[in-house]
């Protein structure tokens, strides 16, 4: 666990999925947990697909986590690159 302006993160924290009992053995891993409510995903893509949506709202429902912050350094200017769930 880190601290950047005494505000704590994890990075790559490993998220467990199991479904109907069965553990699967290779778990999610989300880019960072901040202060224990917000999650930050990160891509360098040339475009935000669905599936990225997806997966960060998966990372929310799976550790029940209230905010999700998907950015996109793909983009010149990152306010275009950013999208909030």
């Amino acid at each position: 666990m880190g601290s950047a302006r005494s505000i704590p993160f994890t990075k790559e924290v490993r998220v467990p999925l199991e479904y109907k009992g069965f553990v699967f053995e290779q778990p999610l891993r989300l880019d960072f947990l901040i202060d224990e409510v917000l999650i930050l995903e990160l891509k360098a893509v040339e475009e935000v697909l669905p599936i990225h949506q997806a997966q960060l709202l998966s990372y929310m429902k799976l550790l029940k986590k209230p905010l999700g912050l998907l950015i996109n350094f793909h983009e010149l200017i990152l306010r275009n690159g950013k999208v909030s769930l």
